[in-house]
């Protein structure tokens, strides 16, 4: 078996001295991530309902119209149209 050394208890006490302090650094670095975290999400959450509040007042409710009929233009006679080739001097 290993022998004790007279620095052992002092080792350990030392030991335990900087775990407690590793710990706080811990546990605070966590809170200050917590707290950042809720902060960035109130400000999420506060764009996000003015955003969509914004969008409700910006749009207006439309009425639907009735969907107007497209007509076709009238198509020329073949007769009409070559002789409009005829009379701007296209030869056909």
């Amino acid at each position: 078996m290993a022998e004790k050394k007279p620095n052992d208890a002092l080792r350990k006490l030392a030991q335990a001295e900087d775990a407690k302090k590793a710990r706080a650094e811990y546990d605070a670095a966590a809170k200050a991530t917590d707290a950042n975290t809720a902060r960035l999400r109130a400000l999420r959450l506060e764009r996000e309902a003015a955003a969509a509040s914004a969008a409700a007042e910006a749009k207006p409710v439309k009425k639907k119209k009735a969907a107007a009929k497209k007509t076709k233009a009238p198509t020329a006679k073949l007769s009409e149209w070559l002789q409009d080739q005829k009379g701007s001097g296209r030869n056909s």
